[in-house]
């Protein structure tokens, strides 16, 4: 019979001989102490799906860190954000083994007494979630302390059992960071051919050979400040497909608003969909009502959505007819230019684009301004050469995303019935059987 202890993480920590303590403060690590290179440092922006992001991963001396080397990360340990979201964590690996907890954070090392994988998975349940946001204390962000995280409740199983319910989750998990990374190299790929075609002008020419290498004829632009291929043409990003807008319903209507309604997407759905290039549906979804009654239009699979403010800059391709709030200027590929082309031209734009950002409150930026900026425009048949020979890639990357999310799905439901007992791992590790409780 399946024996589970009722047990705090304070009591499990200590009995490992681990521990939980609090990142430097600012007084001990300082702004000008971060420089370009040295040993990676930790923050809460760094952690996602209970991994370390290299993402702007800032970094600090070797000398601050043997001066502050107890905070210096082991692998098991789990480093929780201290403010803000703080259900966020990352369980270290051993590549990340040497890494500096960073200030805003919380250093858990579990010890010997509980694997440190599925600590970390039954810290990920809604339950547990539901309880740290609920305890952290701050009148205007939430905030963590060691004293709350020694008192979160848990429910264990023998160690043995502890790992194989971490290895089905983290079999999942893996699979996911997987096709994360096959996607971010054909991200590198993809960009390069784009740099090849559209900006050394190195496209294929009739005869198949790199076209500004080989001889093509060049004329100087005025508008662009540079020479581009003698066919070609400048004009503004309007040029490359319907700029569109979008709208929020009255918010005092709550029949507006819902799961199962057509897709509408917000700038923290980009903000959440960060890394993934594709986007289906936000949290929530709009009515046919509510659709009305804010004018708003449903815009077809392949609009380029780019959040114009809160923040400025996020893109993603729709992967199927949604529509948006008011923080997008979206690109309806509606001019001759294929959805692939338009991504990579106004993403390689975004630093200009940026640049023009204003607004007392929060920067946005307008459609007059997008209208503004500067594009070069290739002759169609090259664009579309383009679109068909990164097709695969395209394709590749949807397919690697649309999998992520159901294997997400897939984990998420499993997770809390592993962790209260009503599925059970079986002899394989990818067989399961079930009971009720």
């Amino acid at each position: 019979m399946d024996e589970w202890v009722n047990t705090t993480l304070g009591e499990v920590v200590t009995a490992g001989k681990g521990k939980i303590q609090t990142g430097p403060f600012g007084s001990q690590l300082h702004a000008s102490d971060y420089v370009d290179a040295g040993i990676p440092c930790i923050m809460p922006t760094n952690m996602k799906n209970n991994r370390v992001d290299l993402t702007d991963i800032a970094f600090i001396t070797e000398e601050d860190a043997k001066r502050l080397s107890r905070h210096l990360v082991q692998e098991g340990d789990i480093v929780y954000s201290r403010r803000g979201d703080v259900t966020q964590k990352a369980l270290i690996s051993k590549d990340e083994a040497g890494y500096f907890c960073g200030t805003g954070c919380l250093l858990v090392r579990p010890g010997t007494a509980i694997d440190s994988g599925f600590l970390t998975y039954h810290l990920s349940t809604p339950s547990n979630q539901a309880w740290i946001v609920n305890q952290a204390v701050g009148a205007h962000m939430a905030n963590l302390n060691t004293g709350i995280l020694a008192n979160v409740p848990l429910r264990v199983p023998n160690h043995a059992k502890q790992k194989k319910i971490a290895a089905v989750l983290s079999t999942l998990d893996t699979k996911i960071d997987l096709n994360h990374r096959i996607n971010a190299e054909l991200e590198v790929l993809a960009k390069a051919i784009y740099d090849y075609w559209f900006v050394q002008f190195d496209f294929p020419d009739a005869n198949g050979r790199p076209y500004k290498s080989k001889g093509g004829a060049m004329v100087w632009n005025d508008a662009l400040k540079r020479e581009i291929p003698a066919e070609w043409d400048a004009g503004s990003l309007d040029d490359l497909g319907k700029i569109v807008g979008g709208s929020t319903p009255s918010t005092a209507d709550a029949a507006n608003f819902g799961q199962g309604m057509i897709p509408w997407i917000t700038p923290k759905d980009l903000s959440n969909n960060k890394g993934n290039k594709f986007i289906a549906r936000g949290e929530t979804g709009v009515s046919e009502a509510g659709m009305r009654s804010a004018s708003l239009t449903l815009y077809p699979a392949g609009t380029v959505l780019m959040s114009s403010r809160a923040p400025v800059g996020y893109l993603a391709i729709a992967l199927n007819p949604l529509t948006t709030n008011q923080g997008f200027k979206s690109f309806v590929p509606s001019k001759g230019y294929g959805t692939s082309f338009v991504y990579y031209a106004v993403e390689r734009s975004m630093p200009t684009i940026i640049q023009y950002a204003s607004g007392s409150t929060f920067v946005e930026i307008s459609g007059g301004v997008l209208k503004s900026v500067h594009a070069v425009l290739p002759d169609k048949s090259v664009t579309n050469a383009f679109c068909n020979l990164i097709e695969p890639i395209v394709k590749r990357q949807q397919q690697a995303e649309v999998e992520n999310v159901e294997l997400a799905q897939l984990r998420d439901w499993l997770l809390p019935l592993l962790m209260n007992g009503q599925v059970r791992v079986a002899r394989s590790e990818r067989s399961f059987s079930c009971r009720s409780k």
